[in-house]
């Protein structure tokens, strides 16, 4: 079967390569001249399986509240005149109680857990390497009243078998030896010692060689003008290098898909939000990070490679927007500063900003839409790369008429329609 995916981020070339190795013709195009250039080149660095939590949940609408009125505050809204901004918004408040929090972390949890098993798999490939490191995450907690919401999370994590260990400040240093040289005080931590952490585009880059040494054929440089359609089929896709056809179609291109897709008349619930992070180049490897550390109250993760430090967060809702913000780089530079104040030489840090697709129930959105040749992969918003392996495996099972081993009916657009 020929394939044609829309998109070389983590999630469409990760998904190229299960295709290609189910025995699928595959052909990827982007509109950038090489793959994970976008949201896949710079992001927090994290492999947060056990981490994976939606956004939406019960005390989000007033910790929103609060956040706004901070100054360097994790989340920064600029209001549209775009119904696309609101209707979204609304739905993840309609997401914000105990009852929808549980399902969503759960799916999440499914997928992200699923996901895991197939990177353990993809580690053990020649010429794969992405500046990887298997020592868990450590979400740090500021204050008590953070530690002790942890519950919720903590049953979920019992329910899938997910290894995690509750921390007192001795054991936070033990496990990240250089949070002995923090400014501000910590009462404990969540550490989830299954989680990993590495350079996406490191990975992806990597992905998108054994995928094309398995046959994939990457076209870069395409800019995608729309997809055409019959009442049943999606028939072809218009580009910048003429009409490409294929027997299945795949829409990953993360926050622009429901873009995309709208003129067929497919309503995808999938919103940007803009992140920020930065790379800092390690002065002293003692006191630097050895994995990934969450700074719970400012929703930032420092996380460690070779030789850099990657620091990732704040939630910009712009619409599509990418104005690299200057000011933004202070919840970042603070939170380094607070936890690895001599870590690395931020003088020297790059500074970036990505959009992450999200939808308002946390969960991406995995599977067949409207037609019968056409699927959708995207929505990932924070874990792209945490669920990259798994969202591949799951769609080209799909694809190939296979029953994945994991539960994929509530992943797919159909949630939305109930």
């Amino acid at each position: 079967m020929k394939v044609l995916i829309l998109g070389a981020g983590v999630i469409g070339t990760t998904s190229a390569y299960y295709l290609a190795k189910a025995g699928h013709e595959v052909t990827v195009i982007d509109r950038q001249p090489g793959p994970a250039l976008e949201t896949s080149f710079g992001n927090a660095g994290e492999l947060s399986y056990g981490y994976a939590s939606p956004w939406a949940g019960p005390g989000i609408p007033l910790k929103a509240i609060k956040w706004l009125t901070m100054v360097d505050g994790p989340l920064v809204i600029r209001p549209m005149l775009d119904p696309r901004m609101w209707i979204w918004g609304l739905r993840l408040l309609a997401n914000c109680t105990e009852r929808a929090y549980a399902v969503n972390k759960s799916r999440m949890v499914r997928l992200a857990e699923y996901s895991n098993e197939r990177m353990v798999e993809l580690r053990g490939l020649n010429g794969l390497h992405f500046d990887g490191r298997e020592r868990g995450t450590l979400q740090l907690f500021r204050t008590q009243k953070q530690l002790d919401h942890i519950h919720g999370d903590v049953e979920v994590l019992k329910q899938y078998g997910v290894r995690y260990e509750v921390l007192d400040p001795k054991q936070c240093v033990a496990a990240e030896p250089g949070l002995a040289t923090a400014t501000v005080p910590f009462v404990g931590a969540l550490r989830l010692p299954d989680d990993d952490t590495g350079d996406c585009k490191m990975f992806t880059e990597g992905m998108a060689k054994l995928a094309a040494d398995a046959g994939v054929t990457f076209q870069f440089g395409v800019k995608i003008d729309g997809i055409e359609a019959d009442a049943e089929r999606v028939t072809g896709v218009a580009t910048s290098i003429g009409r490409l056809t294929a027997d299945s179609y795949v829409g990953a291109m993360g926050s622009y898909t429901p873009l995309l897709v709208a003129p067929l008349g497919i309503r995808l619930p999938v919103y940007p939000i803009k992140g920020y992070s930065l790379t800092v180049p390690i002065t002293d490897e003692a006191v630097a990070p050895v994995s990934t550390v969450m700074d719970e109250t400012y929703k930032v993760a420092t996380t460690r490679f070779e030789n850099r430090i990657r620091i990732g967060g704040t939630a910009e809702i712009a619409g599509w927007d990418m104005t690299l913000r200057p000011h933004r780089r202070g919840p970042l530079e603070r939170s380094l500063r607070d936890l690895f104040p001599k870590a690395g030489d931020l003088s020297q840090a790059s500074f970036w900003c990505g959009l992450r697709p999200m939808t308002p129930d946390g969960t991406p959105v995995i599977g067949r839409a409207k037609y019968s040749n056409f699927y959708l992969s995207t929505g990932h918003g924070t874990l792209g790369w945490t669920m990259a392996a798994g969202s591949g495996r799951v769609l080209s099972d799909l694809i190939s008429g296979s029953k994945p081993d994991i539960d994929a009916s509530d992943l797919d657009l159909s949630r939305y329609a109930a």
